[in-house]
């Protein structure tokens, strides 16, 4: 992955593609060291979640997300009580979970440090609202993919608390979709996260089940 600094791509370990090209990096003979538990899971995704309504919008940075279910479509956002958005999430139980691309990374950071309790995060970031289609939250216009969510309960952790939610509409920018209606995820140059530092998402190195996938017979030439 291509480490993001100030808005700015700075490539991190330039050995790294080479090593990926010649062989498969294994560490399973190094020396471990063992740790305490903690919340050490990488890359995770940085996204921008908009919460409220169109009128009383508001905007935070959410790296602790993921997906629960197939079906129905389930995900989840973790959220400290402290958050200026905790108390709209329980007064309106929808959210919508925006992606973000490279480019976005200044308004990522941004918007997971500062409270929209005191400024317009949206204005500060030049961050654009349209309406969703499902949910009376917004989208974030300049992100590529967006999940609409309803809230359907909520887990009380401790420090965080859990909002469980079903994935009720998707919008994808068509930027990233091919000709077929396929979805091109490369082509949105989304963001990762990954122990405090941002990154992209790096070279493709397979795809889902291409280990077991039988190769195609080329026709022969007669």
């Amino acid at each position: 992955m291509t480490n993001i600094s100030n808005g700015k791509k700075k490539t991190k370990h330039k050995s790294f593609k080479k090593i990926i090209d010649e062989k498969p990096i294994s560490l399973s003979h190094e020396k471990k060291q063992h740790w305490k538990g903690g919340t050490l899971l990488a890359p995770i995704p940085p996204a921008l979640v908009t919460v409220g309504t169109m009128e009383h919008p508001n905007v935070l940075t959410i790296a602790w997300t993921g997906i629960l279910n197939t079906i129905p479509p389930k995900t989840y956002i973790s959220v400290r009580k402290e958050r200026h958005s905790y108390p709209t999430l329980l007064e309106t139980p929808e959210f919508v979970i925006n992606l973000p691309s490279a480019n976005l990374v200044k308004a990522v950071d941004f918007c997971g440090v500062r409270s929209g309790k005191n400024l317009d995060k949206f204005k500060e970031m030049n961050l654009s609202l349209v309406p969703a289609v499902n949910v009376a939250t917004p989208l974030i216009s300049e992100c590529p993919l967006h999940l609409e969510c309803k809230i359907t309960d909520s887990v009380d952790l401790g420090t965080h608390t859990i909002f469980l939610a079903d994935i009720v509409g998707m919008n994808v920018s068509e930027a990233c979709i091919d000709k077929n209606g396929k979805l091109q995820i490369e082509k949105c140059n989304l963001l990762a996260f990954a122990h405090g530092e941002y990154f992209t998402l790096g070279k493709k190195l397979g795809s889902f089940g291409y280990s077991v996938r039988k190769k195609k017979n080329k026709p022969s030439k007669s």
